[in-house]
């Protein structure tokens, strides 16, 4: 089957936009079998309000590594039943 451009309405704002042949590959390869409901500037918006898709800094926690006692940030809150490693002891911890 054949695939064409198809011309759809944005859920959020209502414009029509394009669904490019070469998107409907991506989307195919991606296993995705829905077509979008939002147009480029929608999904974008709506990606930059959910929590760690923003792309700015994450929140860092400062910890005391577990094995070697340095003082460092990690990306996560502790939870304080676990050991926490700086970014060396945890990479030596993997090999």
């Amino acid at each position: 089957m054949a695939l064409a451009d198809k011309d759809l309405v944005c859920v959020d704002c209502g414009a029509a936009f394009t669904f490019t042949v070469g998107e409907q590959e991506f989307f195919a390869s991606r296993g995705y079998t829905n077509e979008p409901k939002r147009c480029t500037e929608c999904r974008g918006a709506r990606k930059n309000q959910q929590p760690g898709f923003s792309g700015g800094p994450r929140e860092m926690h400062p910890v005391v590594c577990a094995q070697c006692g340095v003082d460092t940030e990690v990306p996560f809150l502790p939870r304080g039943d676990r050991p926490v490693y700086c970014s060396d002891c945890f990479s030596s911890m993997r090999t």
